[in-house]
């Protein structure tokens, strides 16, 4: 029994851990908790074991926690993409905002810029379309008005769906106007007087016969239009770019179900 107190002092001694520089690695960290072991021991007998479901939990948040930690230091390419592409967006948008406020470069000119944003407005080209189908004595006219009338009623209702939906915010804090909350114009994606500017103007080209300048007016005015919300800082470049795009879808939508006129006449005797 001495011999082996005497050799076991002796492996202690040339142990290099129990040197008095390396006494430290031997210590746990101050504030760290206590090993469960050891609070096992300390437990006593007493102490029950952990369930088996609880066990396997831990196991696998642990077998988890590394996936996602190395998710989040390499993240996938399609979401750098779409990181780098938002902000081009979001500094695009704020460098054309130049008529976002009265600080803003071209704050004078915010007045005419909103002038041509309002020429896209959903109100005044319902109110119009529907004047006009009043004065109309042509069935020719009225089979066109009335399905003008339901291509911006589905444009109104497409926009304030999809808005409603994505709910993103304007490249800058601008309050929508009192006509944008009547057509539930409020938030940013897509831009509303884009997707009917676009839609209206290629109604036009399709429908009716006009002049070369005339038919370069049209797609001016509506590109105008498009610009004019992101200069007033309502809209993002983006949010311009997919209203154009939804204009035109509605457009293709409406030419596929095109009522005739015995439809339009039905409608307009029960109106």
């Amino acid at each position: 029994m001495p011999a082996s107190q005497s050799r076991a002092r002796a492996r202690d001694r040339n142990n290099v851990l129990n040197r008095a520089e390396f006494l430290s690695l031997n210590q746990p960290p101050k504030g760290a908790p206590e090993p469960r072991s050891s609070a096992r021991k300390a437990s006593g007998p007493s102490a029950q074991p952990p369930p088996a479901g609880e066990g396997a939990r831990e196991r696998r948040q642990s077998q988890q926690l590394p996936e996602e930690d190395c998710m989040q230091l390499n993240p996938s390419f399609k979401g750098i993409a779409f990181n780098s592409l938002l902000a081009i967006d979001i500094c695009m948008s704020k460098r054309l905002g130049v008529c976002a406020g009265r600080a803003a470069s071209w704050a004078s000119a915010r007045s005419m810029v909103k002038l041509i944003g309002i020429t896209g407005h959903g109100i005044p080209w319902i109110g119009g379309t529907i004047l006009c189908l009043v004065k109309s004595s042509t069935l020719a006219g009225q089979e066109v008005l009335m399905n003008l009338l339901l291509a911006l009623l589905l444009d109104i209702m497409t926009v304030a769906g999809v808005q409603k939906l994505i709910k993103r915010r304007g490249p800058y804090e601008t309050s929508p106007s009192l006509l944008d909350y009547l057509t539930m114009d409020v938030y940013a994606f897509p831009a509303g007087h884009a997707s009917r500017a676009a839609m209206v103007s290629k109604f036009f080209l399709s429908h009716l016969v006009l002049a070369v300048p005339l038919r370069v007016l049209l797609v001016l005015w509506a590109f105008c239009v498009g610009l004019s919300r992101v200069m007033i800082g309502r809209h993002h470049v983006t949010d311009v770019l997919s209203g154009f795009v939804i204009g035109y879808l509605q457009f293709r939508l409406v030419e596929l179900v095109w009522m005739p006129s015995s439809t339009c006449q039905m409608l307009i005797s029960a109106w």
